[in-house]
């Protein structure tokens, strides 16, 4: 495929607000594309490199090549000559990637100069998300769309269901299942904005503690032992004692959901940063594991013996890790059989009172008759804290002033874009809601000084703009209305409460979401 036909669906894409015309303008690019291309398609279109950071910024992209008057460069020849920039290294490597960059953009026509200088420069942010991409990978090969989310969900990659669909067609979708050692993407919850209204939203429920630790899953078969995060990363040989825990336990073939948690001495909670500086530990793991151990808790299971039970209700699937995993090691919860009964909500509530109490962050509230939705962000889960939190991305940051001198301090904050590119703003798929410099410790400052300047897409005295990849969680009091702030509303007294490099941007919250659970906007 000419990646000038991949350059014309991205505009497409980008210029249309509606999720049917992007859908038919994908399929139409499926359709045309090989199996074996579909994986690049699919990253290119979200703005992904398959070969990550290949030390390609604006400084190699000064230059103005002439553009090639035909389309002749591929997918493919797009992809070997990025696949050898990213190999260069040692002594001359700068030289000659700038020289590799002016020959590829020689081979290049306009459009397609644009779209691989917003590749190189991560700058592709235009509503081509894998949801959209699903849906028309699931078209062009005439698929269910649900079939095709769930296989996606149990793989855990789109590029690898849609390569496998486009080559043999929907049967292939059964192929793929819940395998022990293979991750998938985990549930997600909704949030509302209490006890009560969580319990009557859900029906019999249980409510649990929300820990504010790293979510992980565990899989053992026999003595082998995988940690992944949320995003699917194996971080086994970073959380030793995680794995002897899951040796400990008396079954096999298992998947186990929870979180890992640093306690200090008396059982409550560390700060989350020391949590999470401890998982993110690379090195001398036995020492960091010596000084800062973690504990797993859990609180469902995905398989045992080998069996799938991610469509078996809630209150089954406890049964199930309750027999597998002892109490100290299961999250705390309580069980409301039914909302209606004014005693169980306020025991509910007291629970919840009491696990904030305990150090916690909240509840969540689950359907005890709802499946293991994996990868959705379904309403069968809903959590609930006591202060009003959003995760929000870093769209640029604001060099400080007096003891912030030479730190990137007040940070650009940005939702989730609706589908089209009218609310993005100056966001890209972004709504810009705000800046804020609150709540940043010297420890926070000294390390989103040196994160986001290895995100900087462009800089000048005051401001450096950056790739929207840094998920931070913000604390704040409600909306005000606001002309400047292209969704007319901004945060009022928003402050930092912790970075989250643990999740994506596609996790961030939408402005939709915003909108719903904020308190009505203030006037201006």
């Amino acid at each position: 495929m000419l990646l000038a036909r991949l350059a014309e669906v991205s505009d497409q894409v980008a210029a249309t607000s509606a999720r049917s015309r992007k859908i038919a303008a994908l399929a139409g690019l499926f359709s045309a594309a090989s199996p074996e291309e579909a994986p690049l398609v699919i990253a290119y279109l979200s703005g992904r490199l398959p070969q990550g950071r290949i030390g390609v910024g604006w400084s190699s992209l000064k230059e103005r090549v002439p553009p090639a008057e035909e389309p002749r460069l591929t997918v493919a020849d797009a992809d070997a000559a990025l696949t050898a920039l990213a190999a260069l290294a040692g002594p001359g490597s700068q030289a000659e990637r700038r020289q590799r960059v002016r020959e590829l953009m020689a081979a290049a026509t306009a459009p397609e100069q644009h779209l691989l200088t917003r590749l190189l420069t991560g700058e592709i942010r235009q509503g081509a998300l894998d949801a959209v991409a699903l849906e028309g990978v699931a078209q062009a090969a005439g698929a269910a769309p649900a079939d095709v989310r769930r296989a996606v969900m149990l793989e855990g990659s789109l590029p690898r269901v849609a390569q496998a669909l486009l080559a043999a067609g929907p049967d292939v979708l059964e192929r793929f299942a819940l395998r022990v050692g293979s991750p998938v993407q985990p549930m997600l919850a909704h949030t509302a904005k209490t006890v009560a209204e969580a319990v009557a939203a859900v029906g019999p429920c249980a409510v649990e503690e929300k820990l504010d630790g790293i979510r992980v899953q565990v899989h053992r078969s026999g003595d082998q032992v995988r940690v992944y995060t949320r995003s699917l990363d194996d971080i086994t040989a970073r959380l030793p004692e995680v794995t002897a825990a899951a040796r400990e336990l008396p079954g096999d073939l298992f998947v186990l959901d929870g979180e890992v948690i640093a306690l200090g001495p008396d059982g409550r909670p560390r700060p989350f940063q020391e949590t999470a500086s401890r998982v993110g530990s690379r090195t001398d793991v036995a020492t960091a594991a010596a000084a800062q151990p973690v504990s797993p808790v859990f609180f469902d299971v995905l398989a045992t013996g080998g069996r799938s039970l991610l469509d078996l209700p809630g209150r089954q699937r406890h049964t199930a890790l309750a027999e597998l995993v002892p109490e100290p090691m299961r999250v705390r919860r309580t069980v409301v059989e039914d909302p209606a009964d004014p005693a169980a909500v306020e025991a509910a509530e007291a629970f919840s009172a009491d696990t904030l109490a305990r150090g916690h962050e909240g509840v969540l509230v689950k359907a005890l008759d709802a499946p293991y939705s994996a990868g959705r962000r379904g309403r069968s889960w809903l959590k609930v804290k006591p202060v009003h939190t959003l995760d929000l991305v870093v769209l640029a940051a604001e060099w400080g002033h007096g003891r912030r001198t030479g730190l990137l301090s007040n940070l650009h904050l940005g939702a989730r874009a609706a589908e089209g590119p009218e609310a993005a703003g100056d966001g890209g798929g972004f709504v810009m809601l705000g800046k804020t410099f609150k709540g940043l410790t010297d420890v926070m400052l000294r390390w989103q000084t040196e994160h986001l300047r290895g995100l900087a897409v462009e800089e000048d005295a005051y401001t450096v703009r950056v790739r929207p990849e840094l998920v931070v969680e913000i604390a704040y009091d409600g909306l005000q209305r606001s002309s400047r702030y292209p969704a007319g509303v901004a945060l009022r007294f928003a402050r930092v409460l912790r970075h989250r490099p643990d999740k994506t941007a596609a996790e961030a919250d939408t402005i939709e979401q915003v909108l719903r659970m904020s308190p009505a906007p203030r006037p201006e």
